[in-house]
């Protein structure tokens, strides 16, 4: 296996892999935590063929960065996704996958490789900040993963992924699911001039409560509940407006 990545790490080729679609272009990173225990049964497991999963990197707890997949490749690691009309992920993103259960902090070592390896993948193919993003941002609903404990911010302060500072949240007015009218679509329409997958009904309705939460894991992690209230809403305009103009 070829390593591309100027970051040390070791090889441990998967099966799972295919060509990019269409020859496309690699413009997107997408994190992921496990979501096991056992660091080496979660390895072995993006290696095994029978899983029909893989990610290009993985990172262990102690830091340590293995290879599965040549950059070149479409590995397996998104699975049904959407984002911004795109819903071929994996023929258009990197994937990282780092050892977590989903109910733990993220170790020192673990955060040092992950920006390490995040900064090089960016800079080698001029991925943008907005389209550095989590699992469950192009599966909403689906997928929950790197979770509410990823250190988001600590990767934005070094250059790794679009943020800002969410807005502290308050008493207010919000908005909730069988809530309708202007509002609602104005939210659904900054939804999916963001990214994510939502129809603009004018109705807060299943989908919207699905990728309002999705939004809060991301970038207002203190509370998701998939209720738009004015600090989900203040965040998501200032993170839209801050988009670079196309």
């Amino acid at each position: 296996m070829e390593i591309v990545s100027a970051c040390p790490c070791e090889p441990m080729p998967s099966p799972n892999f295919g060509e990019r679609n269409d020859g496309r272009a690699i413009d997107m990173l997408l994190l992921h935590y496990t979501g096991m225990d056992d660091d080496m049964q979660a390895l072995n497991w993006l290696c095994n063929a029978k899983s029909e999963v893989s990610s290009h990197y993985y990172v262990h707890r102690n830091g340590d960065i293995v290879q599965l997949v040549d950059e070149s490749k479409r590995a397996w690691h998104a699975g049904q996704s959407y984002w911004k009309g795109e819903t071929d992920i994996n023929s258009c993103s990197i994937g990282v996958e780092i050892a977590n259960a989903g109910n733990e902090e993220f170790t020192a070592q673990q955060i040092a490789s992950v920006l390490m390896l995040c900064r090089d993948i960016i800079e080698r193919h001029n991925i943008s900040a907005h389209r550095v993003l989590g699992h469950s941002d192009v599966s909403p609903g689906r997928k929950i993963d790197p979770g509410v404990m990823f250190p988001w911010p600590v990767l934005a302060s070094r250059g790794v992924g679009h943020w800002v500072e969410p807005e502290p949240i308050s008493d207010g007015r919000f908005f909730q699911k069988g809530d309708e009218g202007q509002p609602v679509q104005a939210l659904q329409s900054m939804l999916a001039i963001y990214g994510y997958k939502i129809d603009v009904t004018g109705v807060f309705d299943d989908q919207t409560e699905i990728a309002v939460a999705a939004f809060q894991r991301h970038f207002r992690s203190e509370k998701v509940d998939g209720v738009a209230d004015g600090s989900t809403i203040t965040t998501l305009y200032k993170l839209s407006s801050s988009l670079p103009a196309l």
